[in-house]
């Protein structure tokens, strides 16, 4: 017997002055699964998150809760009867109840039973000492948790996610949210996390799904969607670019790295090579001293050094290229300040760019 996806949205479409903001958006997420719906601001993410927690109304298609329909543009389910617990960027603890008073706001049950419950969920958060507290006494990090717990107070079949970790500063983040994840496993809970962060997509995330414009361009794993992008601006929303440009001949494109394959394009088709900066070699032994052929890479191109800027783990270096004067970026692990005006030959993994038509 096939187990029906734990949340699942067919083409919700939602327009607004005559524009969809959502242009017939599908998902499915298994039960205890991440999906993140990773995209710029703007292009429709909390949106569709509205909709399916029942804030807002699509304008067409449906939402599905362990098979059964909860919303369409006729049937409306409530938003409290819809096992699906939200949380967003402001935690929005009631700042006159106590933490354990918060964590226990809307559940059903006794007295007993809800304090029960409150005093479990803030112990598995480590914030049990904290029960009869006031939000105020909280740090930002312990608010969020106490957010978390009130959350999953009721049980919900679904998680929806709104940039919950945004308000928390780096030092605490990461930290927040592995113990986050870690507690959602534990309970069994289907999430859709909404981000514009790549790092926490890719952290959290059991599939991504890239929005762009309204409408899922690619979804998949996360490491499909960084080592397969769907198109240029796929890749670039991953991480910084380096584009070439060329012409496809007999399967061929002709650039100053040597030729790249180009299996399946058209003869005369204009193409766009694209890799990133971690994928740029350096050769050291012959900087300055002209091209080697035996590059593993494919032939090296000459550039000047025109910044060098040490990034933490990593150096980025920008080089001016000799071919065609346009800025080519590497990155270096550690320390590497060369001076500018150096000339290096640069070279070019192959299996590590993608080529796209020319848009």
């Amino acid at each position: 017997m096939t187990v029906p996806p734990r949340l699942e949205i067919r083409n919700l479409v939602r327009r607004f002055d005559g524009k969809a903001v959502v242009d017939h958006v599908s998902l499915a997420i298994a039960p205890g699964h991440v999906t993140c719906l990773l995209g710029p601001s703007g292009c429709g993410k909390s949106t569709t998150l509205r909709m399916i927690a029942g804030v807002e109304m699509q304008d067409s298609g449906t939402i599905h809760v362990d098979g059964q329909l909860i919303c369409d543009t006729v049937f409306r389910v409530p938003p409290e009867r819809r096992s699906i617990g939200l949380m967003f960027q402001d935690f929005a603890l009631f700042p006159h109840l106590s933490v354990g008073e918060n964590v226990a706001f809307g559940l059903k049950g006794s007295g007993a039973e809800k304090k029960r419950r409150a005093k479990e969920l803030l112990g598995r958060v480590g914030l049990s000492h904290y029960l009869d507290d006031y939000p105020h006494h909280l740090s930002g990090g312990e608010q969020q948790r106490v957010a978390l717990a009130r959350a999953l107070a009721p049980k919900p079949r679904v998680m929806l996610m709104d940039e919950p970790f945004s308000g928390l500063d780096n030092r605490l983040r990461d930290g927040i949210r592995d113990e986050t994840l870690d507690l959602l496993k534990e309970e069994g809970t289907s999430v859709l996390l909404v981000t514009h962060e790549p790092e926490e997509a890719m952290r959290m995330a059991d599939e991504i799904a890239l929005m762009r414009g309204g409408k899922i361009v690619q979804r998949g794993a996360p490491y499909n969607i960084y080592n397969a992008p769907a198109d240029r601006e796929a890749v670039a929303f991953f991480s910084d670019i380096n584009l070439l440009t060329g012409k496809v001949q007999g399967a061929l494109v002709a650039t100053p790295f040597g030729r790249f394959l180009a299996p399946g394009v058209p003869d005369g088709t204009e193409v766009e090579i694209v890799f990133r900066p971690q994928h740029v070699a350096i050769d050291f032994d012959r900087a300055g001293k002209g091209p080697n052929p035996t590059v593993a890479q494919g032939a090296p191109a000459r550039g000047l050094v025109e910044r060098a800027r040490f990034m933490g783990s990593e150096s980025l270096v920008e080089f001016r290229m000799d071919h065609d004067r346009e800025v080519l970026k590497a990155t270096v692990p550690n320390v590497f300040l060369p001076k500018p005006g150096t000339p290096m030959w640069l070279s070019v993994r192959r299996d590590r760019c993608f080529i796209f038509p020319k848009s």
